[in-house]
């Protein structure tokens, strides 16, 4: 996830240079009241844009603090794997930082399984199990409209 100060315009300038396709959003609309992200996708590679709308978690509160102490940049890196739960007791058996132990979330199209593991410095990977998920990419996250991104 790239935590950056304008999600929207990032997104754009993204889109239009390296002609990534937008291809799934999440914002105060679908019922995120704290977050404006955009899902990027060319091939297999998948980049999330993620801003601040105003902080009500910690989760908000890591972003804002990341691009006012850093400015746009990369905050985590996820990795999927077939099983969230193997993995994330696999690498804290071996050493990573235990951040968020795995949870469930789920929506209409299945359930994802998340786990995050730090590593070193303030690196950070999200485990993400989609095996019984055919949604767009997580739970909370829908099409985005045709206005996004200046598309007609």
């Amino acid at each position: 996830m790239l935590a950056v100060a304008d999600a929207r315009r990032t997104a754009y300038h993204y889109a239009v240079a390296l002609a990534l396709n937008c291809v799934a959003y999440s914002g105060p609309e679908t019922g995120n009241p704290e977050t404006v992200s955009y899902v990027l996708e060319s091939g297999g590679a998948r980049f999330v844009v993620t801003s601040v709308v105003q902080v009500l978690t910690e989760h908000g509160r890591l972003i804002a603090e990341h691009v006012a102490e850093h400015g746009d940049g990369i905050l985590d890196l996820a990795v999927e794997v077939p099983d969230a739960y193997a993995a994330y007791d696999y690498a804290v058996d071996r050493g990573a930082a235990p951040l968020t132990e795995p949870y469930e979330l789920s929506d209409r199209y299945g359930t994802v399984v998340l786990a995050v593991i730090g590593t070193a410095g303030t690196g950070r990977h999200t485990l993400v199990e989609r095996t019984a998920y055919a949604g767009r990419y997580l739970p909370g996250y829908v099409t985005p409209p045709p206005e996004v991104l200046g598309r007609p």
